[in-house]
């Protein structure tokens, strides 16, 4: 089973309600296998709290077995969109939307490509790009974050270390949550703060076909607008 789909959907306190089924599934999946984990399982517990639409579903494929380690964008890609064939995974092409989401900062300098590989995506689904990785996004949730640790500091994040990686954005997120973000899944709670990150979110590139050079996320852009979105039924 390559992967894992995890929901609250059937959470419902009536067997009335229990009938009815999602007008859209957004299914996220992701290229680490912890970090974005934790995020979004917490974010899909609190998805009534943050009022998303009772008719929209927010799913997470986790890669398993020999999946589970699976990253590059374009493997993920090509993962996700086989994903999408496979009966038992309860996507429909007509309505529902997968979010693929990754690290841009293996483009910022050894990998090509990386324009044509959103182009592909974006022809049906959704491309979620934070540059460097992941933890920059999850700094946004701290109040304040953005004036304190990251304007200004835009080139520390994009500057690789000496073993070759992109950590100054990890090491910032250790320092204001004394977490380990890659193996602490306490760093999920973080997205009770995602209305937070989603306003400093907007201070930084959200657009990401040009994230080259540039501090940048579009994972609260998007997460702003499953909040807002109502079926038209």
């Amino acid at each position: 089973m390559p992967v894992h789909t995890y929901t609250n959907w059937n959470s419902r306190p009536s067997d009335q309600e229990d009938q009815i089924e999602p007008f859209r599934k957004y299914f996220f999946i992701c290229e680490g296998a912890n970090t974005e984990t934790y995020y979004f399982k917490r974010l899909i517990d609190i998805r009534k709290e943050l009022g998303i639409h009772p008719l929209i579903d927010i799913r997470l494929w986790e890669k398993t077995g020999e999946d589970r380690n699976l990253s590059f964008a374009q493997n993920l890609y090509r993962f996700a969109e086989e994903q999408k064939q496979i009966p038992d995974n309860d996507f429909d092409p007509e309505l529902d939307k997968m979010v693929i989401v990754f690290d841009g900062d293996i483009f910022e300098e050894k990998v090509q490509g990386y324009d044509e590989l959103i182009a592909q995506i974006e022809e049906t689904d959704i491309a979620a790009v934070t540059n460097p990785g992941f933890e920059l996004f999850l700094i946004l949730h701290v109040k304040g974050s953005y004036e304190q640790r990251i304007r200004g500091h835009e080139l520390e994040y994009l500057t690789m270390d000496e073993k070759d990686s992109y950590s100054y954005a990890y090491k910032v997120l250790l320092e204001l949550t004394g977490m380990n973000a890659k193996k602490n899944p306490k760093i999920g709670s973080l997205a009770d703060n995602v209305l937070a990150a989603i306003e400093q979110e907007k201070e930084i590139n959200q657009d990401i076909h040009d994230i080259k050079g540039k501090v940048s996320s579009n994972i609260g852009k998007i997460i702003e607008a499953i909040i807002n979105e109502k079926p038209d039924i």
